[in-house]
């Protein structure tokens, strides 16, 4: 009787220690209790908060200095597991609490987690001058004076100081990584406060890298590569084009960097990767780049001229389809590429002015290319006037018209002829008479007989001639020649006519005169 007296009284104390309003972590008598694990670390640190001996089916809710973080329920032995985040802190121990429900109210049962500081960053890899954001928690309220610090051949250099906390224990800042091997390398700080043991530092890992002087180009173009941070001395290094190797047996050098060059293949038009890869440097530890492969024609002369036969040449362009070539704005052939996106079209040169012409290849997708034809700006040699000669005449009487003619001269682009007729030998400038009454261009001959419209009264006229080219170059005009048309005036040829009638007339009489007489 007396022993069970005593049970009675040992539950009751029991029973009324589980409704008080927070017990030790480790309770007595089986009591409820929590752990952590971990039991310290840096904000961010993810922990599990497990708990026991509480009532079976209750809601839990935990409390990381008096803020809620996280609920969770018992199961059907009174125990629970809860994941969370240490929110931002300050560094020194922080209340953990955990309230849960009873048959008769609830039990609170707390806990210490131990905030430490601690670093970590935006990017774990990559080469040399990326640039990353380093984040710093934990460290004491408002603290003053913290060096960020990088590991670097072998010692620990500041690159950055007076670096200052906020209210919480936390701080942020960017950097960019310095020349560094490859490899892993430490980042860590210290503080006025924060001792530099204590700070859980962070690993950023420096990467191989390459790089291309330019990142497009077309088939032909020569293209160059630098690659730093490979292992010292590697060898059997190859350039990867969409993954065939376009150059091989590069050697790097003490410092693990090489550089090697390679020429655009004749591929179609598009973006492809670029990488490298060596003895011990794989080409998936490598950012692969990319490389444009742009459409581009190619045309074998310097200089063209009026009628040649043009060949137009073009790579990368689409793949098996029609292109249409322009010049100057007007269609003049077409082609269709092959399976390399390559074509070659051959069209006559039309007549046009010298100087830069413009031919456009464009394919169906879209894809165009542009280049310029120098149109030659050689001028044609000066004629020599013929006839009419200098100080001579044409015709008889009365209005007349002549041939002029001149000799010829030779030109790559073909030659056509222009005339001029004045009644005064005034020329401007340009050499051109200043007063035309004739003026006939595009004569395509050497020579020019003037129309029944043009006919020239009797008079004295001067004339000249300029040859130009299909170019539209031309050299200046000849010296002008003087002509007279008409030999005589239409009064003096009556005045002949009718004189000699009258002579005519008077003979006759004379002879039949005679004649009588001496009869």
């Amino acid at each position: 009787m007396r022993l069970l007296s005593r049970l009675v009284i040992v539950l009751v104390v029991c029973l009324v220690t589980m409704t008080l309003p927070a017990v030790p972590a480790q309770a007595q008598c089986g009591g409820p209790s929590i752990q952590l694990s971990p039991g310290s670390g840096a904000p961010g640190t993810e922990i599990i908060v497990t708990g026991q001996y509480f009532d079976d089916g209750k809601y839990v809710d935990i409390y990381y200095d008096e803020t809620h973080v996280a609920t969770g329920q018992t199961d059907g032995s009174g125990d629970f597991t809860i994941h969370l985040t240490i929110p931002e802190s300050c560094k020194g121990d922080h209340k953990l609490l955990a309230v849960v429900g009873t048959y008769i109210g609830t039990v609170r049962v707390d806990t210490y987690f131990a905030v430490k500081p601690g670093l970590t960053i935006s990017l774990a890899e990559g080469p040399v001058g990326t640039n990353v954001t380093v984040t710093g928690q934990g460290f004491a309220q408002n603290e003053q004076g913290i060096e960020l610090m990088y590991y670097l051949n072998d010692n620990y250099q500041t690159i950055q100081r007076r670096i200052v906390a906020n209210a919480t224990g936390s701080w942020e800042t960017s950097f960019s990584i310095p020349p560094s091997t490859k490899g892993e390398h430490k980042i860590d700080a210290q503080g006025a406060e924060s001792q530099f043991y204590e700070v859980q530092d962070a690993i950023f890992r420096v990467t191989s890298e390459v790089s291309l002087d330019k990142p497009w180009g077309s088939m032909g173009d020569a293209i160059t590569m630098t690659g730093s941070r490979f292992v010292a001395y590697e060898k059997n290094i190859q350039i990867l084009f969409d993954g065939e190797a376009v150059v091989t047996g590069i050697k790097a050098d003490s410092q693990g960097n090489w550089e090697g060059s390679f020429e655009v293949p004749e591929m179609p038009a598009g973006t492809y990767s670029v990488a490298a890869e060596g003895e011990w440097t794989k080409k998936e530890d490598i950012s692969e780049l990319s490389f444009k492969i742009e459409p581009d024609i190619v045309l074998p002369p310097d200089e063209g001229y009026v009628g040649m036969n043009l060949t137009v040449t073009g790579h990368g362009f689409a793949a098996n389809k029609d292109v249409v070539i322009m010049y100057d704005g007007n269609q003049k052939a077409t082609a269709t590429t092959n399976d390399t996106g390559s074509f070659e079209a051959i069209f006559v040169v039309p007549e046009s002015p010298h100087g830069e012409r413009q031919i456009i290849a464009t394919d169906v997708g879209g894809n165009n290319a542009t280049a310029i034809l120098i149109m030659e700006s050689h001028p044609p040699d000066i004629p020599t006037l013929i006839s009419p000669s200098n100080g001579g005449w044409a015709g008889l009487m009365g209005k007349v018209t002549p041939t002029f003619s001149w000799s010829a001269v030779s030109d790559d682009s073909g030659v056509h002829y222009s005339l001029q007729i004045a009644t005064s030998a005034n020329v401007t400038t340009t050499g051109e008479f200043a007063h035309p009454i004739v003026s006939v261009a595009d004569i395509v001959g050497t020579n020019y007989t003037l129309n029944a419209t043009d006919a020239l009264p009797d008079g004295t006229y001067y004339w000249i001639v300029q040859a130009v080219d299909g170019a539209g170059n031309e050299r200046g005009w000849t010296a002008a020649h003087s002509f007279r048309a008409g030999l005589l005036p239409m009064w003096a040829f009556i005045l002949i006519i009718v004189a000699i009638a009258v002579l005519l007339g008077a003979l006759i009489r004379a002879l039949v005169i005679r004649r009588r007489y001496y009869y």
